[in-house]
């Protein structure tokens, strides 16, 4: 997936947990993510938020440690 794409994708789920109590809206965006993105996409994401997290909004970051890590290929 175009890391354009995947920020778009991630931005999205963090932008409709806003409106959440922070800390409730942490955890809903790392459970969206870690139920319904495939290992691959998880992977990415993880590797760009390691890297700096350029783009990404605020809630995916402090998520990230909360986001299920995949397996090791």
């Amino acid at each position: 997936m175009s890391p354009d794409k995947m920020i778009r994708m991630a931005n999205q789920i963090a932008m409709f947990f806003e409106t959440k109590p922070h800390a409730e809206g942490v955890a809903g965006v790392a459970n969206h993510i870690s139920d319904f993105w495939e290992p691959r996409m998880r992977r990415q994401l993880l590797d760009h938020i390691a890297a700096g997290g350029e783009g990404l909004r605020p809630l995916v970051v402090e998520g990230a440690d909360l986001i299920r890590k995949p397996q090791a290929a």
